[in-house]
């Protein structure tokens, strides 16, 4: 079968459709022919050498956002059949390996049924950056009332964090450049601040005393903290362990521990159907100019994301 991956790490020109073994499901696993998988921002970093590849070998396969079509079902599997439509989370450098694929191996419990009503290529932007968002939430434990403060607001992950905290009647304090403005606004946070230096400030001047927490999808890190209050929670999506300041609790989101959280894919499926989650795809593109995808990325001002398919 086809993957995209580097044998060697380095900028997006490393990455180029390589030939390997097809792969067949374990038990409690099934095979997903794979039509379509986002492009992240995580995947930029399996690329350049900047996770753990010490269980892999090359070539290296980025992606963790896969939608396809089950064709191979395992022993010991059942609720599942060859033709369901799926969604998956995948892990790179891993057992199974990253989304980058046309077959991909999934363990029971990291894929569920794409949403109804959706294309494929739109299921594709779901399962990481939505199970990123979950996480934030499950951590974050507000009550309604209580106040969420979402940086990169116009980003996928922060359109969804901000969708999903409005869904459970947190109010939610967003920020957006003036361009993204009429997109942020769109996903109905409480409060709408300029995105940047003035940010805290401007939280503070909504919430005096702080808010109770704060989901950083743009990764200000230092430039923002102020805006959470006394004792208040601050979620980093890029490892950041804070600065101690003022008893805040600094939680770094790891979304691989979500690899088989089904109930939470579940979740995002009916927030999809029902309308409460918008996935958003900013442009689909063949699988072979995947270097193209990485480098418009890491060019930023992408809203939503690279959805590459295979021809």
């Amino acid at each position: 079968m086809q993957v995209v991956g580097v044998e060697q790490f380095g900028g997006p020109g490393a990455l180029a459709v390589h030939e390997v073994p097809q792969p067949h499901p374990g038990s409690g696993s099934v095979r997903i022919r794979v039509q379509a998988f986002a492009v992240n921002p995580t995947d930029t970093g399996v690329r350049a050498g900047q996770r753990d590849s010490s269980q892999a070998s090359p070539p290296y396969v980025p992606g963790m956002d896969a939608a396809g079509v089950i064709d191979q079902v395992g022993l010991d599997v059942s609720g599942w059949e060859v033709g369901d439509e799926v969604m998956a989370i995948a892990l790179p450098l891993s057992t199974h390996g990253g989304a980058y694929v046309q077959e991909l191996v999934a363990p029971v419990g990291s894929f569920t049924r794409i949403p109804r009503g959706i294309s494929i290529e739109e299921a594709a932007t779901i399962p990481m950056n939505g199970l990123t968002a979950l996480q934030i939430l499950s951590r974050a434990a507000l009550a309604p009332a209580q106040t969420l403060a979402v940086t990169g607001a116009a980003g996928l992950l922060g359109n969804y964090v901000v969708q999903l905290a409005r869904a459970a009647g947190i109010t939610v304090i967003a920020d957006a450049a003036p361009k993204d403005e009429p997109l942020v606004r769109s996903l109905r946070p409480d409060h709408v601040v300029l995105r940047g230096a003035s940010f805290a400030r401007d939280v503070r001047a909504l919430v005096p005393s702080g808010v109770d927490a704060l989901a950083d999808a743009s990764v200000q890190q230092d430039e923002v903290v102020d805006a959470v209050q006394d004792g208040g929670a601050f979620f980093s999506v890029r490892g950041w362990e804070g600065n101690r300041a003022r008893g805040i609790r600094f939680d770094r989101i790891m979304v691989a521990q979500e690899y088989r959280s089904f109930d939470k894919l579940e979740q995002l499926r009916h927030a999809v159907e029902s309308g409460t989650l918008t996935p958003r795809v900013a442009e689909v593109l063949p699988a072979a100019r995947a270097a193209e995808a990485h480098e418009r990325l890491e060019a930023g001002g992408t809203r939503g994301r690279f959805v590459l398919t295979w021809e």
